[in-house]
């Protein structure tokens, strides 16, 4: 009787180590969309998707209002520029100035530039060339 305990308990333990073992912590540490570079109308917008979540968003504060969870859907629509931001949309959602800091405030917090493109990708200045879309 005591051995049959044993293996039963040892069961048990091996069931919950492969059910929460690393494939469970892996789930919990999934990737949240990493960074999102834009390159419409402009070359280029980094977007981190770790630095807002670090500032306690969830994926639901930004998905599906104001963007949807497919990357590049943004830069598809006529009105994703500085000027949709300023009045509310996109990336202005929070970027206010009151939720965030202001679309039109710390340029250089988002926009990388062609050359942050170029050293992020690793091109020569000849391949990364074409700022403003295109």
């Amino acid at each position: 009787m005591k051995k049959v305990l044993c293996i039963g308990v040892a069961a048990l333990v091996a069931g919950l180590v492969l059910h929460f073992g690393p494939a469970g912590f892996a789930e919990e540490e999934q990737e949240h969309g990493g960074d999102i570079i834009f390159t419409k109308p402009v070359k280029a917008v980094l977007f981190s998707h770790q630095t807002h979540i670090d500032q306690g968003l969830e994926c639901d504060s930004c998905h599906d209002d104001p963007f949807e969870m497919a990357a590049g859907t943004a830069e598809e629509n006529g009105d994703f520029t500085m000027e949709a931001l300023y009045q509310g949309k996109y990336c202005g959602t929070c970027h206010d100035g009151e939720t965030a800091f202001a679309s039109n405030t710390r340029c250089a917090v988002c926009h990388i530039g062609v050359k942050g493109y170029n050293r992020l990708y690793k091109l020569s200045g000849e391949e990364g060339e074409g700022g403003h879309g295109e």
